[in-house]
């Protein structure tokens, strides 16, 4: 059994706020922001949250690949901020689509989770027989972001891309050929966000919820050594040469850590492609909105090889290598 990619979807939130909008709430300037990040413009939500860009996102999918919701399977979301505790962000985009078959569940893996659910869909398809599945990365990190603090409310945006994935029998060609995850727990307060925190009738306090806080040189550091890796151990696990990949389709968080990931691994920028400037740092969907935007501009033929990979709080990461 071969999993494929067989459609891509993506949606953003009507609402741009420039680098201008924030400099008017915070201390900041579009050449700090720009220089820093290379973020122009965010796409924020002042509507519907996670669940209804998620669902959206995998409507286009399936568009796009020629399925109905009678045919998935599986739907799995990576995300970090679901809309509830419970029920999943993932029942909730099956109850939006109607697609009574499938199994929903989400995997926080930050803004690795699209990677984690794509390896997991892979894994699902292969071992217990599933057919199709929607994996689908959403956050709505607008509403988890600490709008006074200047070092990390200039980076977020909010944002869905989905893939629907196929098994696919004998010598199908393309597919997910391989993937490399992993995580450090140890250095988990890098990059944080609390969730309600305890408050009860024991405690005599009320329960309060947290923002995003990250120590940005760490997570840079960690970020330009550990992408490379986990692309190299792919490729060297595979027998496949760096000259092979079309596409470098890494994890948007910064301008500067992906020219550095380029550099380490001794590829032009030309192969990495970006799309930071417009939406910023959408965590667990970066790839996936990335990936439909390379789609349908008709820059992913049939055979072509590309990575995906990502890093993110936990500290998680993980590459992809997939053939067209």
């Amino acid at each position: 059994m071969k999993t494929k990619i067989i459609g891509t979807g993506s949606f953003v939130p009507d609402r741009v706020v420039t680098n201008q909008d924030l400099a008017g709430i915070v201390d900041t300037s579009d050449e700090w922001i720009r220089t820093r990040t290379g973020i122009g413009q965010r796409r924020i939500l002042d509507g519907p949250g996670t669940s209804a860009m998620a669902a959206e996102a995998a409507r286009r999918a399936m568009d796009n690949a020629g399925v109905g919701p009678e045919d998935i399977d599986i739907i799995l979301v990576g995300t970090t901020t679901a809309d509830h505790c419970f029920p999943s962000a993932a029942c909730e985009v099956q109850g939006s689509l109607g697609a009574v078959r499938a199994v929903g569940y989400d995997i926080s893996g930050a803004c690795s989770g699209f990677i984690f659910a794509l390896s997991t869909a892979d894994a699902l398809i292969r071992a217990q027989g599933y057919r199709v599945g929607l994996v689908i990365g959403a956050d709505n990190l607008s509403k988890i972001v600490d709008w006074s603090d200047r070092s990390t409310c200039v980076l977020f945006g909010d944002g869905a891309g989905a893939a629907v994935v196929k098994g696919f029998e004998g010598q199908e060609e393309g597919g997910i050929i391989a993937a490399d995850l992993g995580s450090d727990g140890r250095k988990a307060a890098v990059l944080q966000c609390q969730s309600r925190t305890m408050g009860n009738f024991l405690t005599g306090t009320k329960p309060e919820v947290g923002y995003i806080t990250m120590e940005g040189q760490e997570v840079f550091k960690f970020a330009v050594k550990k992408v490379p890796e986990c692309i190299q151990k792919v490729l060297e696990d595979t027998g496949t040469g760096i000259e092979e990949i079309k596409y470098f389709v890494l994890h948007q968080a910064n301008y500067r850590i992906c020219e550095s990931i380029a550099k380490r691994l001794k590829v032009s920028m030309d192969r990495i492609p970006m799309n930071i400037e417009h939406y910023g740092n959408t965590s667990a969907a970066t790839i996936p909105v990335l990936l439909d935007e390379l789609n349908r501009g008709g820059k992913l033929e049939p055979g072509d090889k590309i990575i995906l990979s990502g890093f993110g709080a936990g500290l998680t990461w993980g590459a992809s290598l997939v053939q067209w």
